[in-house]
C-alpha cells in the first residue's frame, strides 16, 4: 500500500520593500523556498488585494520582510499589520507559522527591534515563530564578512546594505543567509503539513 504524496506546503512572503533592498531579500526566500518543495506567493504588502489576503489565509506559513526605518518596521508595513486585526478576531492565521526578514543601512540599525515586532505580531494571531538557526558568522578574528548570518542575528535574517546603493548593494551574505531562512521555513512548513495529515488520518 502506497502513501499519497503530500500537497506541497503553502508559504506567502508578506514584504515591504522601500528602494529594492528588502525585494532582494524577499526574492531570495522565494527561490529557496521553492526549490525546498514550497508553493510560494510574494505579496507586497503596500499593494495588496483581497485575493491575497486569502492567499494569507490559505498559507501554512506566513514570512514578514520589511526594511527597519528609525528603529521599526516601514510605515507601509505598519498599515498592513493594523489591517490584519480583521485576520487576528476570526483567528484566521492560528497554528500557522511565521518568520520574518530585515534590512538596513547599518550593522545594527535596532533591526532586532523589527523582528521583535514581527514576532508580536505573530503571536497576536496565535502564529508559531521559526527563528533562524544559523550559529552567528563574522565573529572571531578567523571570520569572514562572507560568512552566513554575518550580522549574528537569531530571531530571522537580517541585511546591512549601504544607504548610496541600490539593491546591487545587498550584501552576498545576507542574500545567502535570506535563501537559508527560505528553505528553513519551507522545511518547517512541510513537518507542519505532514503532521496535520497523519493527525488527520
Amino acid at each position: 500500500m502506497t502513501t499519497p504524496a503530500l500537497p506541497a506546503p503553502v508559504v506567502s512572503l508578506a514584504y515591504h520593500s522601500g528602494f529594492g533592498h528588502t525585494a532582494v531579500l524577499a526574492e531570495a526566500v522565494r527561490a529557496a523556498a521553492v526549490e525546498a518543495g514550497a508553493t510560494v506567493h510574494l505579496i507586497k504588502v503596500d499593494e495588496i488585494t483581497e485575493a491575497q489576503w486569502e492567499q494569507l489565509d490559505a498559507s501554512d506559513a506566513i514570512v514578514f520582510g520589511s526594511p527597519t526605518y528609525m528603529g521599526t518596521a516601514s510605515g507601509a508595513f505598519h498599515t498592513f499589520a493594523e489591517a490584519s486585526a480583521k485576520r487576528w478576531a476570526t483567528r484566521a492565521w492560528q497554528d500557522k507559522l511565521a518568520a520574518g526578514f530585515t534590512n538596513s543601512a547599518s550593522k545594527s540599525g535596532d533591526k532586532l527591534h523589527t523582528l521583535q515586532f514581527f514576532t508580536v505580531l505573530a503571536a497576536q494571531h496565535g502564529m508559531s515563530w521559526v527563528s533562524l538557526n544559523l550559529l552567528p558568522g563574522w565573529n572571531s578574528s578567523t571570520a569572514s564578512e562572507n560568512d552566513l548570518n554575518r550580522l549574528g542575528f537569531f530571531l530571522g535574517a537580517a541585511a546591512q546594505s549601504p544607504n548610496d546603493q541600490g539593491a546591487e548593494g545587498v550584501h552576498k551574505a545576507d542574500i545567502a543567509t535570506a535563501e537559508h531562512l527560505g528553505r528553513r521555513i519551507a522545511e518547517q512548513a512541510r513537518i507542519v503539513v505532514a503532521g496535520r495529515a497523519a493527525l488527520a488520518a
